[in-house]
C-alpha cells in the first residue's frame, strides 16, 4: 500500500463491530449437555443475518427442535472460530472466495468451479465442516458510485477510475484493506492506481456514506439491498480481480451425525435463492425496515419451505 495516501479509521463502524463480538450470549458459554444444541450463527451483514434465521425456521419445520441463533458476529472468521470452539455447529452465510483466502489461507481462484471444489475438500480436511452448494447467488464484493458521480466522470468499469483516482475519496471494509491475495494491496498492483483518502468503514455503513456524499466511492456487497434503493452503479470488475463468493451454508459433521435430516434440510436450498431474491429481502430488511427473521420467513412460507423440492423430508416441527 502507498502509505503517502491518508488512511482514515470510522472510529464508529469499528467500535460497532468489535462490540458484536462480545456481546452475545452463549458464545463461549455452551454447556456439555447442550453439545448436541442446533446453532447457527452468521455474521454481521443483514444478508448472513436473514440467511441464519432462515435456517433456523427450515430446520424447525423439519425437525421437532428448538434451534439457537447467534447473529451480528463481526467477520466469517469469528462464525468459523465458533464453530471450530463449539459454540456453533451451523454457519449461515459462507463465501467461497471469503473462506478460501481467509481461514483456508489459500491464493484466490477466480474460476467458480475450482474455488468451490478447493472449499469442499479444504473444509473437510482440515474442520471437519460439510460445506454445501450454494444458495444460488454470489455476493462478491463491488465497488460503487452514485448515478451523479458516475455521469461526471462516465464510470462504467473499475478501470474507469484510474485517471481520476487520486481525487477521489473511497470507503472500504475495514476487513478488506488487510486481506490478502484480494484485499487493497492486490487491487492496486492489479489495477495500477490508488485512491485519494481511503476511510476504513464497517462494511454496513458504506451505501449511506456514498449516498450522501460524504464517500466518492465505496467498496460494498454486490447482493445489497441498497443499490436499488439508493440507485447506486456497480462498477464492472473489467479485470476479474474479485474471486467468486457463491454463497453456502457449512455445519460441523459431528453434529450431523446427531441430525443425520440436516443433510437433506441444506441440500433442499441448492441453487433455491437467486441473487434477485437475495437483493430483494436485504431491501425489505435494510430499506422497508422488515426485521430480518420476519423476511426470512415470508420467502420460505411463500415457497412452502420448499417441501416440493428433493431430497424429500416429512415436516416434523412448525412453522
Amino acid at each position: 500500500m502507498n502509505f503517502k495516501k491518508m488512511i482514515k479509521t470510522a472510529s464508529l463502524g469499528l467500535s460497532a463491530l468489535v462490540l458484536s463480538a462480545c456481546t452475545f450470549p452463549g458464545l463461549g458459554n455452551v454447556e456439555a449437555e447442550d453439545e448436541n444444541t442446533i446453532r447457527v450463527a452468521g455474521q454481521a451483514s443483514t444478508e448472513a443475518t436473514i440467511l441464519t434465521y432462515l435456517l433456523e425456521d427450515m430446520i424447525e419445520h423439519y425437525i421437532d427442535t428448538d434451534v439457537e441463533t447467534i447473529i451480528n458476529l463481526g467477520s466469517s472468521t469469528m462464525v468459523h472460530q465458533a464453530m471450530l470452539l463449539g459454540d456453533a455447529n451451523v454457519g449461515a452465510a459462507k463465501y467461497t472466495g471469503t473462506s478460501l483466502t481467509g481461514e483456508m489461507n489459500q491464493d484466490p481462484i477466480t474460476e467458480p468451479d475450482k474455488a468451490l471444489e478447493v472449499v469442499v475438500e479444504g473444509f473437510d480436511q482440515e474442520f471437519d465442516m460439510e460445506w454445501y452448494p450454494t444458495y444460488g447467488f454470489a455476493n462478491t464484493y463491488a465497488f460503487m458510485v452514485t448515478q451523479d458521480v458516475a455521469d461526471e466522470y462516465g464510470f462504467e468499469k473499475i478501470s474507469d477510475v484510474g485517471p481520476y483516482a487520486d481525487e477521489l475519496t473511497a470507503g472500504v471494509d475495514s476487513s478488506w484493506l488487510a486481506r490478502e491475495g484480494d484485499g487493497y494491496d492486490d487491487f492496486v498492483e492489479e489495477y495500477g492506481f490508488d485512491f485519494g483518502t481511503v476511510y476504513l468503514m464497517q462494511i454496513g455503513l458504506v451505501y449511506d456514506a456514498v449516498e450522501t456524499g460524504e464517500m466518492d466511492i465505496v467498496l460494498g456487497y454486490s447482493t445489497d439491498g441498497r443499490i436499488a434503493s439508493y440507485d447506486l452503479v456497480v462498477l464492472e470488475d473489467d479485470l476479474n480481480f474479485f474471486p467468486p463468493y457463491d454463497a453456502s451454508p457449512a455445519v460441523n459433521q459431528d453434529l450431523l451425525e446427531d441430525y443425520p435430516e440436516l443433510n437433506e434440510i441444506m441440500l433442499k436450498l441448492e441453487e433455491k435463492i437467486s441473487p434477485e431474491q437475495m437483493q430483494e429481502m436485504n431491501y425489505i430488511a435494510d430499506d422497508m425496515l422488515i426485521e430480518p427473521a420476519i423476511v426470512a420467513q415470508t420467502f420460505l412460507q411463500e415457497h412452502n419451505y420448499f417441501e416440493d423440492a428433493e431430497p424429500y423430508l416429512e415436516p416434523q416441527g412448525g412453522e
